[in-house]
């Protein structure tokens, strides 16, 4: 027996269009983590962008559940010191919705050139 591997190249990707109005966000990002990464097809590779293209519409109707909105911090850091900022879930929600669901969704890719390139098909 042979062990095939796709060819990206040849590969067909598709386009799909996610309605996140009143889903759970965790739930939402792991799907769409899925889809992008390609394990939703039966040529998924590890190690290869088998993936198809997701485009999220309605991000700012998202659901959380529980505590989230108070609870859960974003931080960054500009890198001097008293540069560290962060921002409750309501917060980020109220000013860049679709930053929540990145975030989500990143956290769930692979490191390295791999996951920026997935992350890079997330619309």
């Amino acid at each position: 027996m042979t062990t095939t591997i796709p060819n990206v190249k040849t590969m067909s990707r598709q386009w799909v269009l996610i309605d996140a109005t009143d889903q759970i966000l965790g739930r939402l990002a792991s799907r769409i983590a899925m889809i992008l990464r390609g394990k939703t097809k039966v040529t998924y590779t590890p190690f290869l962008d088998t993936g198809d293209f997701v485009v999220v519409i309605n991000v700012e109707k998202i659901a959380v559940t529980g505590q989230k909105l108070a609870q859960k911090t974003y931080e960054r850091y500009s890198g001097y010191p008293g540069g560290l900022r962060s921002r409750t879930l309501e917060q980020v929600l109220a000013v860049q919705p679709k930053r929540v669901l990145y975030e989500a969704v990143k956290g769930m890719m692979p490191d390295g050139p791999l996951g920026r390139r997935l992350l890079g098909k997330l619309k």
